[in-house]
């Protein structure tokens, strides 16, 4: 259990004058989104709130009355399983109604929803699941071929404090797990008038943990980050509600996992604490979500700039004409001026570039509607109720234009990472700034433009991956003696993931690396799609690899069947 109320992370920490000071500012509410939620269903039970639409399945439509009923009943459930206030549940399920549900259902019960990327296996599973010390633990039967289920029955018999596992689909091949059904069907048996006069009890304050998120860091290490309903609101809904326009009118879609903090956030909380629909493709398919834009209206998303490319390609391969989407935030990556433009002539949609990270929110955005040529100079403006530095090595500030480390403090930072107390305090500065990792300058238009990061990783399609989870699994095989993991450009993804190694003898092949991470059950995006062959590293007078000299000779093309995608 985690005491939501006491919780100090060693993170950020605020006075009682600065808590406040924050309300009285309208940086924090006196509401949660939770009660956001509640107000939608009493407002409007009628009007649609998720659309699901699965691979081989017609959309399937719910409303705010039954959704609201759902939550209630899974709420009910979960007080009935003995989960408390601080429990974690955590969820990884595809996209659709049942996360929401369910999440929503966690924070009616006081506990604290833990969502997973649908992506991620039992390597990363295991972890996450024993460090948050999960109660609840749901997952599907089968998706996309990965048995879950058979995942799911390994980590309840090796993980003590997980007590149940509920299943989306057939659970029946694994003693000792649940259907999803069950769960509704205790909620039913047990709601009663002193379950729904608890519920009200339990009802969380603004100040309590909202969410658990793990992230991919340098280390190799998945870091627990918290927050509380506070930051996320001001780092989050309020951040693109205002740069976009957003109100319950609008229609949101969502691709993006709902396991990962952009879709929890921006796919689930956004839109349905404003009253808003919002429609999921459990798979991405370009091709179906442009007819969905039609069918649904659907006004707006924030995704990887991959999802743009792809629609784009469809439009172009089936000359479509006439499809609406009036807004696109995306991140990750900086726009390039002949994408806006293209999102502009084929969909009158207008693309609005952000930069932030799951322990800050969003810290730099641009307004809707801002011209190509302003969206290409950077990567957005310093959200007003931030303060936003770049500093040397020395942490000194830097001119404007020069380059430097990007620190960010104010109301929306994350409260810490949980039980890592090493890991949140390296994240701060010992005047209590948060270091993103990331590197930028301050443009002409005094815009923020990230140059580059200080943190290991790969941002493959708007996702994360840590370079040196990935050398830990290739360490292993018998014919790596060393290996550099790094990125390679992309024109769709943005970076792939490319294996510098040098040989214990015989060469692998591309093939062997790919079935020996697979084994070792690292998630696909993880994968090695580049090989390239060494016979030494390049390294710096103390020995380490210099990974920058990789990176930029892997700019240039493969070589012929080196294993290039």
């Amino acid at each position: 259990m985690i005491d939501a109320q006491n919780a100090h992370f060693g993170g950020a920490a605020w006075s009682l004058e600065e808590q406040a000071r924050f309300v009285d500012q309208g940086d924090w509410r006196e509401v949660t989104f939770l009660d956001d939620f509640l107000a939608q269903v009493q407002a409007k039970p009628e009007h649609t709130a998720i659309v699901t639409s699965r691979r081989g399945a017609a959309p399937e439509s719910l409303d705010y009355g039954e959704l609201g009923r759902r939550v209630d009943r899974y709420a009910a459930a979960l007080l009935g399983l003995g989960v408390q206030r601080g429990d974690v549940v955590t969820i990884q399920v595809a996209n659709g109604w049942e996360g929401p549900a369910l999440a929503l259902a966690t924070m009616r019960v006081g506990g604290v929803p833990n969502p997973i990327p649908i992506i991620y296996r039992e390597h990363e599973l295991s972890f996450m699941v024993r460090h948050a010390r999960s109660k609840v633990l749901v997952v599907p039967d089968i998706f996309r071929g990965y048995d879950y289920a058979a995942m799911g029955s390994r980590l309840k018999a090796d993980i003590d404090a997980l007590e149940n596992v509920f299943v989306v689909g057939d659970h029946g091949r694994h003693p000792g797990l649940r259907s999803f059904a069950e769960l509704d069907e205790l909620g039913r048996t047990v709601l009663d008038e002193t379950v729904a006069q608890e519920l009200e009890h339990r009802r969380p304050a603004p100040t309590d943990m909202a969410m658990l998120v793990f992230t991919s860091g340098t280390t190799g290490t998945p870091k627990a980050t918290v927050h509380s309903y506070n930051t996320a609101w001001c780092g989050y809904q309020r951040v693109i509600v205002m740069a976009l326009g957003l109100t319950g009118d609008d229609v949101a879609f969502m691709a993006s996992t709902i396991g990962h903090l952009t879709g929890f956030i921006h796919g689930m909380l956004v839109p349905l604490s404003t009253g808003q629909k919002v429609v999921y493709q459990d798979i991405w398919d370009a091709e179906e979500m442009l007819q969905l834009i039609e069918a649904e209206g659907i006004t707006w998303t924030l995704s990887a700039t991959t999802f743009a490319l792809d629609m784009l390609d469809v439009a172009k391969r089936t000359n479509l004409r006439g499809v609406k989407l009036r807004a696109f935030a995306c991140g990750g990556a900086a726009i390039p001026p002949p994408l806006a433009r293209a999102m502009w002539d084929v969909f009158d949609c207008s693309l609005v570039s952000l930069w932030g990270c799951s322990e800050t929110g969003i810290a730099s955005i641009h307004e809707f509607g801002a011209s190509v040529d302003t969206l290409a100079a950077s990567d957005g403006f310093q959200t007003p109720w931030y303060d936003l530095r770049i500093v040397d090595a020395t942490g000194t500030p830097v001119e404007p234009g020069e380059v430097g480390k990007l620190q960010v403090r104010g109301p929306a930072i994350f409260l810490g990472y949980l039980r890592q107390p090493e890991q949140t305090a390296a994240a701060f500065t010992e005047d209590g700034w948060f270091d993103t990792g990331d590197l930028g300058r301050i443009t002409p238009d005094g815009g923020i433009r990230v140059a580059g990061r200080t943190k290991d990783i790969i941002v493959r399609g708007g996702q994360n991956i840590s370079a040196q989870e990935v050398e830990n699994a290739l360490f292993g095989h018998p014919k790596v003696q060393e290996v550099a993991v790094v990125p390679y450009p992309d024109e769709r993804l943005g970076e792939k993931v490319c294996a510098v190694v040098v040989p214990n003898g015989e060469p692998p092949e591309l093939a062997e690396l790919v079935a020996h991470v697979e084994q070792v059950g690292l998630a696909k995006p993880m994968w090695p799609q580049r090989l390239e062959i060494v016979d030494a590293m390049p390294r710096t007078p103390s020995g380490k690899i210099q990974k920058f000299v990789l990176t930029e000779k892997m700019s240039a093309p493969a070589e012929p069947g080196r294993g290039r995608s």
